[in-house]
């Protein structure tokens, strides 16, 4: 088991610098600007990135948070409430939600993007690896469903992933411990999968977002207020 999903590296430099966080704001902005213009992710973040002298991880960073004018106006559009959550189901992108909230319980950086969802860093590389921090996650959405009465939570993961089937296990058996009405499913494809449900989505991932019908940002709740590490474009 890893320890956990913290800072890695330089990134109290890269990211906690107060001329660092001015350029990566501007980068965003800019970004943000070319996307509405048509602009493709991968070339608008690389020209950006070159202008700014952003390595590659203060890059992936500004790709998680820079969107176009539309998009962030649609996301906003399809967010729900919390208050909506009563007797509702809940369909989760599974490994992008838990892991981004053990990047929050290990301090790691998080970036809220413009459209108000937040990221982390953290790449998967077909392999999933359980954490210190994964049972509190765990526990601190069962805790978050069971305040705002959740009816139902459908957790989604990339079955292709190793230790998916794991992880599914360990959902179970919780949940049945718990008497939680939670289920799990493994999908070779779940981003669509999610993007197409009828259910209120949990994801920070732009594409899902684009599509789905409706979400919800439960991290904006749950992230600890004045969480130090998070860096935004405000």
């Amino acid at each position: 088991m890893a320890k956990n999903r913290g800072k890695v590296g330089r990134d109290d430099y890269l990211f906690g610098e107060v001329f660092m966080q001015r350029k990566i704001k501007e980068a965003v902005f800019d970004m943000s600007f070319l996307l509405e213009r048509g602009y493709g992710e991968s070339s608008s973040c690389e020209l950006v990135g070159n202008r700014y002298k952003l390595n590659k991880r203060q890059q992936q960073a500004i790709k998680g948070m820079a969107a176009s004018k539309t998009a962030v106006v649609n996301r906003q559009n399809t967010k729900v409430t919390v208050e909506v959550l009563e007797g509702a189901t809940l369909i989760i992108d599974g490994f992008n939600q838990l892991i981004l909230l053990e990047s929050i319980l290990s301090g790691a950086c998080v970036f809220k993007g413009r459209d108000g969802a937040y990221r982390d860093l953290s790449n998967l590389y077909g392999t999933y690896k359980s954490v210190s921090q994964t049972q509190i996650a765990i526990e601190t959405f069962a805790a978050f469903f069971k305040k705002y009465k959740v009816s139902k939570v459908i957790w989604v993961f990339d079955a292709p992933v190793s230790n998916s089937g794991r992880m599914k296990t360990k959902l179970i058996d919780y949940a049945k411990e718990k008497e939680h009405n939670w289920e799990v499913v493994l999908l070779n494809n779940p981003d669509k999968f999610i993007a197409n449900s009828e259910f209120i989505g949990v994801s920070s991932d732009a594409w899902i977002l684009d599509k789905i019908k409706s979400w919800s940002n439960i991290i904006e709740i749950i992230i600890p207020k004045n969480y130090s590490s998070l860096i935004t474009c405000e």
